[in-house]
């Protein structure tokens, strides 16, 4: 697969909702990135697979302490980007598959510690992701009253919340079953619902809808759009350039770890869309910064 087989290009009209996207003036900040790293360290030639591991004994155990060991790799995951947010910014990232979108979102909220740089955020971010860990062998219902509590609701929000957060998720009556029976989308949906629940201060979505039809997606749009309206931030990360385009106010670009690109979603998204059609798939070459 190529880097550009990743990418939904083309807008489809059918899918998208004609209503433009709600502009909230402030000029408040909400959030600010200064120069930030964020490094790995990979282990090389690690075992992978499972049961127990080899009993080498006593000497086996002194005879490997000489030998090689295996190499260790620092990676750059993203390498001095900088940017402000506002209140009321809905703000696209995109980017092809390691370009360090997701390590971003997760060193703003707190998740990953920055190797230099600085985050300084107004609020309380909240990180929804697809990969995002409810508890599988509890039901639906004990997940919206444990990750609803996580956002800082209390128990009686919870159950006031409770029958919206369901409707909104589309789950119906598999509240009541264990996670476990649930499909990707069901999941994809349920989290998004709870998270966006608490109107958080700055609410950060990976891939989150990438699971959801055009029904959902028109749904996530509105409360996106109420989210900014209460004087929020959203970051959505996507590769599908039509969700972009029709949900963000503005739209970063980065790529290998850097800040390419940052302005509207037209412009950012039309540049993008010809770097990736134009380059060719066995050369990575770096686009410009813009």
């Amino acid at each position: 697969m190529t880097d550009a087989d990743e990418i939904d290009f083309e807008v489809d009209k059918d899918e998208l909702d004609n209503t433009p996207v709600i502009e909230v003036p402030d000029d408040r900040l909400s959030l600010l990135v200064n120069d930030l790293h964020v490094s790995y360290r990979v282990f090389g030639a690690k075992k992978v697979g499972h049961g127990p591991g080899q009993d080498w004994g006593v000497l086996g155990r002194l005879v490997r302490r000489g030998a090689k060991q295996p190499p260790v790799r620092e990676v750059k995951a993203v390498r001095g980007i900088s940017f402000a947010a506002r209140h009321g910014e809905a703000i696209g990232i995109i980017g092809i598959n390691g370009s360090g979108k997701s390590t971003l979102l997760r060193a703003i909220a707190g998740l990953i510690p920055p190797v230099a740089g600085t985050v300084h955020v107004a609020g309380n971010p909240a990180l929804l992701g697809v990969n995002a860990v409810l508890m599988k062998d509890l039901t639906g219902e004990r997940n919206i009253m444990i990750g609803a509590l996580a956002l800082g609701l209390s128990k009686k929000e919870v159950k006031e919340k409770f029958q919206e957060i369901v409707d909104f998720a589309e789950i119906g009556d598999f509240v009541n079953l264990p996670m476990k029976a649930y499909s990707s989308g069901m999941g994809a949906r349920l989290r998004f619902s709870i998270s966006a629940s608490a109107i958080p201060d700055i609410l950060m979505i990976d891939e989150a809808l990438a699971t959801g039809d055009a029904s959902f997606r028109a749904k996530s749009k509105a409360k996106m759009d109420e989210v900014r309206e209460a004087a929020g931030t959203v970051f959505l990360v996507s590769h599908s350039l039509a969700t972009i385009q029709s949900m963000c106010t503005r739209v970063l670009w980065v790529h290998d770890g850097q800040l390419v690109m940052d302005g509207s979603p037209a412009e950012v998204c039309g540049a993008y869309k010809k770097y990736t059609s134009s380059r060719n798939p066995k050369k990575k070459s770096a686009p410009a910064k813009k």
